[in-house]
């Protein structure tokens, strides 16, 4: 596997070399800046790329753009663990990276030793042959990209019977290329959706406030982070707060969404594990609604299949376009999606099944 590493930093590009140094398997490169990497574009012939964002002469964002218009390939973005590198990081995620690892110190980083497995899964993800897709059409904020409105089933699209009903709650688990499938989903359901619609996606910290603002200016429903414990309500987004994890309680007699801090028995944060297991605990399995979008591994399916199984209704995103299949196809396995489709089909589906939406709801979703 071909891997360009972009960084203008020589002693981060030492580090890295180190690290990689046990990758037998990996022709490695380096690029100094944004105009290197478009030269070795051309010369090398990456299968993934990981870019930095603050660089001199052409910055990420700028050197990302480029490559999607020349030759788009994989890009994993490395981005400082900051305010301004959280919103970078989106803009770059909207031009058409697959996903983004934070430098745990900043824009100059030696301490990579607690995320190298983190890059390392995500560039083996990422060239693992479903990541080629994610050369988006730029989307600038405010202005929701059409979606899709003809497009024929993916060959793995699969249906099972389902009721319709309003949920109490419809859970939402995501990971890698999440936040564009989040997104795509997001921007198809209607700001009077009938049931609260909490996310777990696996994220640090500082960077879910800025997610949760830039999904509230892009879709008709609101979009808020839970920080704080917050009451549920009908029509709103409620996205868990990265670093941690978030959880489902009543409270006289109403649902709330708690954040809590990370529970080591689960490997990924804000685990959607946790937060379906939660549910499940006060809300029957079939007053409940799941959706398992893209990521790497198994979180929450297990949890996910268990609400197919005591009769709520499911879907899983569909190998055509999941970024990793890891989470749904888990999912799948486990013959717990009632339904499996492709992310922009997700949003109508939902609109389906809460057969209570009114006839002008449904044509808005359809």
């Amino acid at each position: 596997m071909k891997l360009l590493i972009v960084e203008d930093s020589a002693l981060m590009r030492r580090v890295l070399r180190e690290n990689f140094a046990d990758q037998d398997d990996l022709d490695l490169a380096f690029a100094r800046d944004g105009e290197d990497a478009l030269e070795k574009l051309e010369s090398f012939e990456p299968d993934v790329i990981t870019l930095d964002i603050n660089m001199p002469k052409m910055d990420g964002l700028t050197c990302l753009a480029h490559i999607m218009e020349q030759r788009p390939c994989p890009v994993i973005m490395l981005s400082s663990l900051t305010d301004k590198g959280a919103v970078a990081t989106f803009e770059a995620l909207e031009l058409g990276a697959v996903d983004f690892v934070a430098k745990p110190d900043g824009t100059v980083s030696v301490n990579l030793e607690s995320v190298m497995g983190e890059l390392k899964r995500k560039i083996r993800s990422a060239a693992s042959g479903r990541s080629a897709r994610t050369a988006r059409p730029t989307r600038r904020a405010r202005t929701p990209a059409p979606r899709p409105r003809s497009i024929a089933p993916a060959a793995d699209t699969r249906r099972k019977a389902t009721r319709t009903y309003v949920p109490d709650l419809l859970l939402i688990g995501s990971s890698t290329g999440g936040p564009g499938s989040l997104q795509t989903l997001l921007e198809g359901i209607p700001a009077d959706f009938p049931a609260p619609i909490l996310i777990a996606q696996h994220m640090p910290p500082k960077f879910t406030a800025a997610f949760a603002k830039r999904l509230n200016d892009t879709c008709n429903v609101e979009v808020v982070e839970v920080s704080e414990t917050r009451p549920l309500h009908a029509g709103v987004v409620y996205l868990a707060a990265g670093g941690g994890d978030v959880v489902v309680r009543k409270k006289l007699n109403r649902l709330v969404a708690e954040p809590a801090t990370s529970d080591p028995q689960f490997v990924w944060h804000p685990s959607v594990s946790r937060m379906v297991a939660s549910a499940l605990d006060h809300v029957p399995a079939n007053r409940l609604m799941g959706v398992m979008l893209t990521g790497m591994g198994d979180d929450g399916s297990d949890e996910m299949a268990e609400i197919h199984k005591q009769g709520g209704s499911t879907i899983a995103e569909s190998q055509e376009t999941a970024a990793v299949f890891g989470m749904p196809g888990q999912l799948i396995e486990k013959d717990g999606a009632s339904v499996v489709l492709p992310v922009h089909e997700i949003a109508a589906e939902l609109c389906r099944w809460t057969s209570s939406l009114s006839s002008a709801r449904r044509r808005q979703c359809s």
